[in-house]
């Protein structure tokens, strides 16, 4: 038996799920999953499923859905659940609940009740995709699905540009060749991304390159599945010497030297460390200037 029929005490257990390989499951998840007096799932198919796979049987438990569209409603039916002391899972249809998946509104009011809640964690799409990106792993930022509507798109991601770190989107098939022309626009030509295709999965699939390197890779392309885009940190730029100067004194007009400082190392993908010691050193010709 690949799984143990353990006493959970009462709370709540956010259950990550296999994102394709079903093998992926961790053991913890199963006992999680065999022991709970109440089983909650994003898609009840696909938990019941999973179940039948490990050889996990439901024992007369219902599976109570819940996912965006019926929060609302099923949400007081779990509370009410945890007020008589049962213990509760709740699993995502793939990968880890919260991360781009119902889960979160429950958590804080579970929290907030004073309930237990915990996690066995697993598989997640973002942290599986950062691990064969070949991008900088040390610092990373997940943004999750671009809005639809094109300004707002350009607003989202604007917002990321300058970040110094890998950032992971997940993004549909049918808006992938949208989002790198966007992100070409906005990003440069030359910025390296990976994008991660049916991670885990039988045709699973990672184009490495420049964004304009990937779009070429796309043409006469039509991809199916679920995809993972990580993009690679902006690097450093160089700014003429007076170009910074002015910039800086227009900054200290109505800021701090390190607001000053915070505001234009962000907006120009500079070294924080260096614009504030240039700052420092123009708040003081300035203060030399007016004496």
């Amino acid at each position: 038996m690949p799984y143990q029929n353990t006493h959970l005490s009462a709370g709540l257990y956010f259950v990550a799920t296999p994102i394709g390989n079903a093998r992926d499951i961790t053991l913890r998840a199963l006992d999680v999953l065999a022991s709970a007096e109440v089983l909650a799932a994003e898609d009840t198919r696909s938990l019941r499923k999973l179940m039948e796979i490990h050889g996990i049987p439901l024992d007369g438990r219902h599976i109570i859905a819940y996912h965006d569209h019926n929060g609302e409603k099923a949400r007081p039916r779990l509370m009410g659940l945890l007020a008589e002391g049962r213990s509760v899972a709740y699993a995502s249809e793939a990968g880890t609940p919260l991360v781009a998946d119902p889960g979160f509104v429950l958590a804080r009011e579970a929290i907030a009740a004073g309930y237990p809640v915990t996690s066995a964690p697993g598989p997640s799409a973002m942290i599986a995709a950062l691990t064969i990106a070949g991008l900088p792993s040390d610092r990373f930022l997940f943004a999750g699905f671009p809005p639809a509507s094109a300004g707002a798109r350009r607003t989202f991601f604007a917002t990321w540009e300058a970040v110094p770190a890998t950032i992971g989107f997940y993004e549909s098939p049918k808006r992938i060749q949208r989002t790198l022309e966007e992100l070409r626009d906005l990003y440069g030509a030359d910025r390296p991304v990976a994008l991660c295709r049916e991670l885990t999965k039988r045709f699973e699939e990672v184009l490495r390159g420049s964004i304009a390197e990937v779009l070429a890779q796309l043409e006469e392309r039509t991809l199916k599945g679920e995809i993972v885009l990580l993009v690679a940190r902006a690097e450093a730029r160089e700014m003429a010497a007076e170009d910074l100067d002015a910039a800086i004194d227009a900054a200290l007009e109505n800021g701090t030297v390190k607001d000053a400082a915070a505001e234009i190392a962000k907006r120009h993908g500079l070294k924080r460390r260096d614009v504030y010691q240039r700052a420092l050193a123009r708040a003081k010709e300035r203060e030399d200037g007016e004496a």
